[in-house]
């Protein structure tokens, strides 16, 4: 598996993109805007996208979702279907933040806990791990021991609960039954800022001493 880190918008949101070594077939994961940065990208890399993979939908993460799918022609899978209220809400959160315009969409298939997502002969497991908004999943690779976590986790410190129906105390155990249940060398990009470990984390993120 390959992976390549593609920030996005004013927020710097880590899209990624994915792609499977031996097929050469990808994903496009949380495209939040830039989308000639994102294509630009495909096309230097020579991958085949077959789907748009969505952790959550803020519109950091999910507001160039509609666009790039029509223009690549692929199914946009998830988030949980908890976000739905966010895919309605991005041209308002387009004004709010100052992103400009977002085009609300259906996504082709919802994602539920416990479900898998393949990307050429990549199998990704989904955990719904709500707390940051009550729909979001993370994407994890048992065979490469890495997870792609949104912004539930990160590197010192953790997703915010103070926007629409977010919750601190589903955050942590989200956290705690989802992310902390990993193996310490778990690897992990968040969607925002460095890459780190899940033992990192659990030694040194002041937020998750207490778990």
């Amino acid at each position: 598996m390959q992976l390549g880190v593609i920030p996005v918008t004013a927020f710097q949101q880590n899209c990624s993109i994915i792609h499977c070594e031996k097929t050469h077939r990808g994903a496009v994961v949380d495209p939040g805007g830039d989308i000639g940065t994102i294509l630009e990208y495909i096309a230097k890399e020579g991958i085949e996208i077959e789907k748009i993979l969505l952790t959550h939908a803020h519109i950091d993460h999910a507001g160039a979702t509609k666009p790039l799918s029509e223009q690549l022609g692929v199914p946009v899978i998830g988030p949980h279907r908890e976000d739905e209220f966010l895919i309605q809400s991005l041209p308002m959160q387009g004004r709010m933040f100052g992103l400009g315009s977002a085009e609300p969409f259906v996504p082709t298939q919802w994602l539920s806990h416990g479900d898998s997502v393949t990307v050429g002969e990549e199998v990704f497991e989904v955990r719904h791990c709500p707390g940051h908004t009550p729909g979001h999943v993370v994407f994890y690779s048992r065979a490469h021991d890495f997870v792609l976590v949104g912004d539930v986790l990160f590197h010192g410190s953790i997703g915010r609960t103070d926007l629409p129906r977010g919750d601190h105390a589903t955050l942590l155990r989200s956290i705690r039954e989802q992310l902390l249940s990993l193996p310490d060398d778990t690897g992990f990009l968040p969607g925002h800022g460095p890459t780190s470990t899940i033992g990192v984390e659990r030694r040194t993120n002041p937020y998750l001493q207490d778990l």
